[in-house]
């Protein structure tokens, strides 16, 4: 029927595999309180920054450089170059979210960057191999 043997219960080979699915999980929840931030004000107005956003970007942002660091620490090559390019963007985006979240009205320029640059790092992440 598809499902795996019982292997898959096994505890896990280590503390740092635990760590390592650990900041995936809260990677993906940055990531959904990011776009999620952004994609509830479609048809609001004004735009703002919002909480979501703000912690959304430092998840991704922390959460993602200690992936990177258990990965240098492993066996495995690390793409540098794709590193670079998704630390860039979600620097940016950080950088955007941090200088506009005391404004009261954020610009429809600066709100879809944010939400493009954010789903381009999707997109980076998912199809570069």
């Amino acid at each position: 029927m598809g499902l795996r043997s019982p292997a898959h219960l096994t505890p896990y080979s280590d503390g740092m595999d635990f760590l390592e699915r650990a900041l995936i999980v809260l990677h993906f929840i940055g990531l959904a309180s990011l776009l999620g931030g952004f994609l509830v004000q479609i048809k609001v107005t004004p735009r703002v920054v919002n909480n979501a956003m703000v912690h959304g970007i430092i998840t991704q942002l922390v959460t993602g450089v200690l992936l990177v660091g258990i990965a240098e620490s492993g066996d495995a090559p690390v793409d540098h170059a794709k590193v670079g390019v998704k630390l860039a963007v979600a620097v940016v985006v950080a950088v955007l979210v941090f200088a506009n979240r005391k404004r009261d009205v954020l610009t429809t320029g600066a709100w879809a960057l944010i939400g493009g640059l954010t789903i381009a790092d999707i997109v980076v992440a998912v199809y570069w191999r």
